[in-house]
């Protein structure tokens, strides 16, 4: 019965041991001494999106930090750099971003090669390429005027649904339009050039044809519709979507009424001209409404401060309409604005070999 006892106790004790040991060597390192085991690291930076856009890819870069600084060069097409040269007279810097218009009038549809031409000189330049079109209306006929005949004109709710249904007249006609500039934006695909596209701006704008019919059937479709031929059956895939609104007093609505799906814009734009200047409420709204894809002022008369860009950083660029810059802003103010450390001017930009 002893060596019984002591056989079982001995047996015990040698248990004892290995389990010592074998939680000695689950916290030892390779010396000997005791470490604690730790997880690994969490990296908590955040990620910046990877897109095929070198364009899109340094928008999201500076995104919280730095806005580039644009102006529009409107009509005529046959001076497609005549704004962009005003402010460099003015500021003594060039615009990191440059904007030109397909336009509606015969004269400057007919400069159209022009206004590309310098397309090209200014993304070789090292600028941001923006292009957008006050089309006409395909109800009525092509080229028209600036009034309520041609691009202020209106449609008819069976017009409408005319436009959006494939094969119809005046859905030919919108194609055929389509196709028109698609040829000139196959120039600059042909380049290797980007372009920030922002057709059918101010979509919640009830002035123009095609803007101001909220919903799924109206204005947003129209921009889906778009979006898919250019995309998918022109192969225009050097085009980067901005998505564009104006600042009513609807907006909260409207970034729900008007907004075609993250699968078709890459960039979110507020045009800025209520008079109630840049509300923290409108920089939230597209904010929110963008859910993480960069934001931008895609249209203004008076320019935001470098205060304001700085309470106000997601802005990745902003872009004053010609002549309205010297009517909104004193040369002073564009001085100080252009020359401010947190916005980027061409000779800032890092180009785009």
């Amino acid at each position: 019965m002893k060596r019984i006892t002591l056989f079982i106790l001995a047996t015990v004790a040698v248990i004892s041991i290995i389990i010592s040991c074998s939680k000695s060597n689950a916290t030892s390192g390779g010396g000997g001494g005791t470490q604690k085991t730790t997880p690994p690291p969490t990296d908590t930076t955040a990620k910046t999106p990877v897109t095929p856009f070198k364009t899109l890819n340094y928008l999201y870069s500076i995104s919280g930090t730095k806005t580039v600084a644009g102006i529009h060069n409107r009509e005529p097409n046959s001076t497609p750099a005549v704004w962009t040269d005003s402010i460099y007279q003015t500021t003594g810097k060039y615009p990191g971003f440059w904007s030109g218009d397909f336009l509606f009038e015969q004269v400057n549809i007919d400069n159209r090669q022009t206004m590309i031409n310098e397309a090209i000189t200014q993304w070789k330049n090292g600028a941001l390429v923006h292009l957008m079109w006050h089309a006409c209306n395909p109800a009525r006929s092509e080229p028209c005027a600036y009034d309520t005949t041609g691009v202020l004109s209106t449609m008819t709710d069976q017009q409408w649904n005319d436009l959006v249904t494939p094969g119809t007249a005046i859905n030919t006609q919108w194609r055929s339009m389509i196709d028109e500039v698609c040829v000139y934006l196959q120039q600059l695909k042909d380049q290797n050039i980007e372009v920030l596209w922002r057709p059918l701006h101010e979509m919640n704008q009830s002035s123009f044809w095609w803007g101001g019919r909220p919903g799924p059937n109206g204005t947003r479709l129209l921009y889906q519709q778009m979006h898919d031929y250019m995309t998918n059956t022109k192969g225009l895939t050097n085009l980067v979507w901005v998505w564009d609104l104006q600042d009513f007093s609807t907006l909260n609505d409207d970034v729900n009424a008007y907004n075609p799906g993250s699968a078709y814009y890459d960039i979110a734009a507020l045009d800025v001209y209520d008079g109630s200047g840049y509300t923290t409420a409108k920089y939230n709204t597209m904010l929110t409404a963008a859910a993480g894809k960069p934001i931008a002022i895609g249209e203004c008369e008076v320019l935001p401060t470098d205060a304001t860009l700085l309470a106000q950083p997601k802005w990745t660029f902003f872009m004053s309409w010609s002549e309205l810059t010297y009517q909104g802003n004193t040369n002073a103010q564009l001085k100080a604005l252009y020359n401010s450390p947190d916005v980027i001017t061409l000779d800032k930009m890092p180009g785009w070999k």
